[in-house]
This record gives structure tokens, sequence and C-alpha cells, in this order.
């Protein structure tokens, strides 16, 4: 989220640096499937119409970071399978016209993914977009640096300065860093960054890759899994949803029911081998909405707490943040992330 925004604050001529406790898009962003999925019944309904705007600018938001990077971020555009127990979760007749969710037919799936097992399960098509978040950061990042942006690695932010009520920089790594305009990009840690406290907090999922298995075309989403191809042959399985705070361990249970489910859905895959198994933190929030625009201290914003749906809403994102930044017009109403709203009901509870 940080590097995206700081290309949009950098195209409109603002010196930016970016201050990363690790490494720039190791966290949620490296473990992150990439399915650019804008509609689902466990997206917000106040989300949608920003998911479907990000959803709609993506392929310009990589053509300008693969032809800054030279990186190939493997978009893919083949759609996504959806089955029953997913797509058929809070759905009404008339989703399918309204938002392109398509049923088809068991003829047509054997067309589309032969391995797929369909069973009893009802079909849905829709055209949805994937791309590999890990080569997509890896662009962000070659991009921030053709712009100029500058980077601190290593440094955790201690907290943020103020001065006669308005921003003044932030403590990091015992180096102060003067600024006019600072925004807290930290995803799961974003709360923990005083004095501005923020009820955020880490959802863990595990996730993994296999190769070695039968050719797979489409993203596949079923009732306990998610399978998303990429274009080297490998297929992401994911993902769990876990409050286990900041532990990002890898459990062989958990990794073995992700490989059952994905069998299941394609018994082919049983003669795949296990690639890479990680462990990522979501960013959650207390209202499951992401935090974005300006605090009660001037020049001070946020821009975190994107949940399941950082990928898909970066571009965005990036954008009417910087739009608000910069005091520009914003087209959408952001009152419902407003950061203001955890800070007005903590005066309300004190």
């Amino acid at each position: 989220m940080g590097l995206s925004l700081a290309l949009a604050l950098r195209k409109r001529g603002l010196q930016v640096l970016i201050v990363e406790r690790g490494e720039p898009g190791r966290e949620a962003s490296y473990a992150a499937a990439g399915m650019i999925a804008d509609f689902g019944p466990e997206l917000p309904p106040s989300l949608l119409s920003l998911a479907t705007a990000s959803a709609r600018i993506y392929p310009e938001f990589v053509h300008e970071l693969q032809d800054e990077s030279g990186l190939n971020v493997d978009l893919r555009n083949n759609g996504t399978l959806l089955l029953s127990g997913i797509a058929t979760q809070g759905w009404e007749p008339g989703w399918e016209a309204e938002d392109g969710l398509e049923p088809i037919s068991a003829e047509a799936v054997a067309e589309l993914e032969p391995e797929l097992k369909l069973g009893d399960h009802r079909a849905f098509f829709r055209k949805e977009r994937s791309v590999d978040p890990r080569v997509l950061t890896a662009a962000a990042i070659q991009a921030a640096k053709h712009r100029e942006v500058d980077f601190v690695s290593g440094s955790a932010v201690d907290h943020v300065i103020f001065s006669a009520g308005r921003v003044a920089g932030v403590f990091a790594g015992k180096t102060i860093y003067s600024a006019p305009v600072v925004v807290n990009c930290a995803g799961a840690w974003a709360g923990s960054i005083p004095p501005c406290p923020f009820p955020t907090r880490a959802v863990k999922g595990q996730i993994l890759a296999m190769i070695g298995g039968p050719a797979v075309r489409h993203v596949v989403r079923g009732a306990d899994v998610y399978l998303v191809p990429r274009t080297d042959g490998r297929i992401l399985i994911g993902a769990t949803l876990e409050n286990a705070g900041y532990d990002k361990r890898v459990e062989p249970e958990v990794v073995q029911r992700l490989q059952k489910g994905a069998i299941e859905l394609i018994p082919a895959l049983r003669g795949a081998k296990l690639h890479q198994a990680w462990a990522g933190l979501r960013p959650g929030t207390a209202d499951g909405l992401p935090i974005l625009g300006e605090t009660s201290s001037r020049g001070y914003f946020v821009a975190a707490g994107h949940y399941r749906d950082g990928i898909l809403l970066a571009p965005i994102t990036a954008e009417v943040m910087a739009q608000i930044i910069c005091r520009e017009k914003c087209e959408y109403d952001l009152g419902a992330f407003s950061p203001v709203r955890f800070e007005e009901k903590q005066l309300a509870m004190g």
C-alpha cells in the first residue's frame, strides 16, 4: 500500500520517503494469493464501489509498473470458477446479470477445467483477474526507485511526532525524519504506532504452492479452499483465517488440510509436489473496513486495514489517498473508512 501511494504522490511532484520496519513488501503483500476479486459475499457492501474501480484500473496500474521495472507481474485474465458453497452463499437471482456471475453447466466446466471434479456443486463463472503479488511488489519497488522515492529499511517507526497540533515527522531507529505529511501504511502493525492508536489486528493466513500437477487455467474458489494458478505452473492453495496474533508459523496439519481440500476439487493434484508453504498476517480492523483518510491531527493520514483485499484495492487506495493528501477533489465518499471514526469512539468511551 505504501509503495503504490508513494508512486501516486511522486506523480504529483511530492518528495517521498518510505520508512520500513523490515523489507518493503515482505509482509501481507508477499503472502497474498493475488486474486483481483471485486465481488463476493465476503466483500463489505460499502467497499464495492472502490473495489470495482480498482479492478477496472488494474491493467493500467500493472502496465505502468511493468514498463518502469521491466518485470512481468503475471496478470492473468482467464477468470474465476466459483463452486456452490462460496458462490451461492447469500446468492440471489439476478446477481449473475448485475455482477457478471454466470451459472454454467457441468459440460462447460469440463471444457474449461477438465481435471476439476464438480460433483454435486453448482458452478459459476466470473471474469476476474489474478496477479503474482510478489512480482507486483518487486516491480513497485523498482518503479519507486526509478521515480526517486527514498527508502529507509530495517527501522520500525517508534512514534509519530506532532508540533502545534499537526504532524511534524516520525521517530524511527533513533532518528527523527521530519515531514509535513505522514501516512501510516503499516498494515497489521498500524495500530501499534503511537500516539493515535487504531484497532488493527493481525489475521493469520496459511497458504501453500504445489508444482508438477495438472494444468489449471482459472482461479477456482470452493467452499473450503481456493486455487490460484501461476503462468510458471505453480498452483497456490489457500487460505486459513486465524486469530493467532502475530504468529507466522506454518503448521503441518494445516498444510495437509489445504492439500486435501485441493485434491477433492482436482484429484490429479494428488501427484503434485509441495513447493512451498508460508503464512502472512492480514491487517484486519474492528469493523471489517479499511482505514483511509486524515486523522484529527492535520497532516497525519492512515491507509491501512485492507484485510483480505489489499492487492485488489492498492491502485484505487493510492489514487484516492493522493487526492486527499494533495487537497484535490475525491470522487468517492470515504466517510465510512475515516480514521476519525475510531478516535470519536474512544472519546465516547472515555
